[in-house]
This record gives structure tokens, sequence and C-alpha cells, in this order.
């Protein structure tokens, strides 16, 4: 893992990507329970890969654009950075959209190099309908983790509110941009970044591999 400034600070990246702003909800809820929590957070977006005319067709997408301009693209450097990495996304036919999955992809060199491993991640994400592919999206998403070598910590059913949302591998919302954030997502989402935070803090603290 990165060296802190001492062995329990905890540096967070929330890395997402959002069309309409659903995503970015939960990308913020997620980085502002991880602050409380006492983490370093760096809040970045994936790059927008969709035409101007795509996006300026759907009111929410061209919204959501204009309201994240002050938002940091995600970079490489924020990888390294990071002691624990959260991915958000929204479903795209049962996996993650393609502009955060072309970030993963830009991230070899890092994984050749070993410094993807070692590190926490764990993901969120939102659909349209109540099964609309959200468990095989952080699945999927993990996926990927196994190959960085990195550790997962899914907030399973670690927390009585947890029954209440009822997804074990991550913080989930189901709707659009007319259906905003409830307290059920925003509970899930503290849960998780929470736990994050604490498991990652204790990895640094003393089991860390190479401490």
């Amino acid at each position: 893992m990165t060296e802190p400034n001492d062995r329990t600070t905890v540096r967070l990246a929330v890395v997402y990507y959002s069309s309409t702003g659903t995503v970015t909800g939960l990308a913020k809820a997620v980085a502002d329970a991880a602050e409380k929590a006492g983490a370093e957070v760096r809040l970045r977006k994936a790059a927008e890969l969709a035409p101007r005319a795509a996006i300026e067709s759907n009111p929410a997408w061209a919204e959501n654009v204009r309201a994240t301009a002050d938002i940091a693209e995600a970079t490489p450097d924020d990888m390294v950075w990071a002691d624990a990495v959260i991915f958000g996304s929204p479903t795209r036919y049962g996996n993650i959209a393609s502009q955060l999955k072309q970030f993963i992809d830009t991230l070899g060199g890092l994984w050749q190099e070993g410094k993807l491993a070692d590190k926490v991640y764990s993901g969120f994400t939102a659909s349209a309908t109540k099964h609309g592919g959200q468990e095989s999206t952080l699945l999927a998403l993990y996926t990927t983790i196994h190959h960085f070598g990195g550790i997962v910590v899914a907030p399973g059913y670690t927390d009585p509110a947890k029954f209440a949302d009822g997804n074990p591998y991550g913080t989930s919302h189901v709707g659009g941009p007319e259906t905003p954030l409830d307290d059920e997502a925003r509970t899930a989402a503290g849960i998780q970044a929470r736990r994050v935070v604490k498991f990652t803090r204790a990895l640094k603290a003393g089991l860390s591999p190479d401490g």
C-alpha cells in the first residue's frame, strides 16, 4: 500500500461514472461518509466518451455534465495515491458502464508494476429497475479486482440496515433522475464507506504484508 503520513491515515479514491446523476449522488454520499470517518478522499469521475449530441438529447444527462464540471476526472495517479478505491457505475446490460471500463483499461501499466495490488476495493451501482443487473454489475467489477490482486470489502449484511436495502455486494439505488436518493440508499452508502475505511485503516496499522 502507499505509505501514509501515519499508519492510521486512509487515502480513499471514489472513482465513478454517472450519466444522469444518480450515481453522482451515490458517489457524493460515499465520499461524505468516508470523510466523516476520517479518510482523506478524492472524488473523481471517469471521462465521458459519449458524443455531445447524445448528451444534449437527454436533459438529465446534459444537466449532470454541467453540474459535475468541477469534479476532476480520474487519472492513474489517483489509483497510486489511494489505499482504498470505491468504484461506482450504473448498470449497463449487467456490467459496468463503458466510461468506467475505459478508465480501468488505462491501468494496465500500473497492474504490471503491481501498483494496484494489496489495496482495498468496493463498489456501488444503480439501475432503472429492481432487477436491472445490480448484482451482476458489482460481481463483474469484483472479478476485475481479483485480477488486480486487490482486497474486496463488500458491505455484506453486517449492519441491521442492510436487511432493508438487501444488497450485500454494495450500495445500490433503483430509479432514474426522477427518483432521487432516499434515506435507505444514503444509509447503505454510509455503512459501506465506513466499513472500507475501517478495514483499510486496520490493514495499514498492523496487517500490511509490507509493514
